[in-house]
């Protein structure tokens, strides 16, 4: 799908073993890309969209993925837009990568590897332990959208999912689906859950919905959900529960024009992870 799957996993398997589960994820990984990716002619979401073929003629999970980019259309308002092309055809990548990175959390997990991180360009899940020292959370570095050599927070957990939609990777390549025209007014959004499906839609759904996102993340809050945004002026909000360390300063866009060294480091500990805008 045009993109990069990162998996990390802390692991008492053998080496064997290990190999075993990280290959089913990986395999699992290219059948997402061949089913789903719009980049494949001959995948079914691009079947789909030129018409070839219904949806009842799809395999279970293809059904399965456009049934939730419809609950998350109706979760949202309508932030979030399967149709969001101009054609109207329907389009459920804005979760796919989310889903994708369940979906190998899932195999690994099976496969007895329970302690991981899966990162789909951004989109985190995230279970048991980092396993550098007992009990020891997973830490996910969040990107400046203005400048991705700087983290504007760390999140801490051991079962969650991360999602970061935002202009740092390729732009303004969100489309707010009720005029069409990119979305502004926010430059990343990240959700914080127990589902990097929905965390992924979420977080497309409000940097979509711009200046409308507060009314839509105070009701996802309400439904346990933890965000922070960073808007087009680099000003920063968060959710009062939000799970990490958050800075206070954010590059801006002025300051977004002088380059800066790779930095993936915040405070005296690393993080384990990263969820950058895309």
């Amino acid at each position: 799908m045009g993109t990069v799957v990162s998996i990390d996993v802390r692991s008492p398997l053998d080496p064997a073993g290990l190999d075993a589960a990280i290959g089913a994820a990986v395999r699992l990984l290219h059948r997402v890309d061949e089913d789903f990716s719009t980049f494949r002619a001959t995948s079914w979401v691009s079947r789909l969209r030129r018409g070839e073929i219904r949806l009842g003629d799809c395999p279970d999970h293809v059904r399965q993925v456009y049934r939730a980019a419809a609950e998350c259309r109706d979760q949202t308002d309508g932030w979030f837009d399967p149709a969001w092309r101009a054609d109207g055809t329907l389009d459920p990548t804005g979760l796919v990568k989310g889903w994708a990175a369940d979906a190998a959390s899932s195999v690994l997990t099976a496969a007895g590897a329970p302690s991981h991180c899966v990162s789909a360009a951004g989109d985190l899940r995230v279970r048991g332990t980092s396993g550098w020292a007992p009990g020891r959370p997973w830490r996910i570095g969040i990107a400046d959208p203005f400048d991705r050599a700087r983290l504007v927070a760390v999140v801490e957990g051991t079962e969650l999912a991360v999602a970061t939609s935002g202009v740092a990777e390729r732009g303004a390549h969100v489309v707010d689906p009720r005029t069409g025209a990119p979305a502004t007014g926010l430059a990343s959004v990240t959700l914080v859950g127990a589902d990097a499906t929905l965390a992924d839609a979420f977080a497309t759904a409000a940097l979509a919905a711009g200046p409308a996102a507060p009314a839509l993340l105070g009701r996802l809050a309400r439904r346990g959900w933890e965000w922070l945004t960073v808007d087009a002026t680099g000003r920063l909000a968060h959710s009062a529960g939000f799970p990490g360390q958050v800075t206070t300063t954010v590059a801006g866009p002025v300051a977004a024009t002088a380059p800066r060294p790779a930095v993936r480091t915040t405070g005296s500990r690393p993080a384990a992870g990263r969820s950058d805008g895309r």
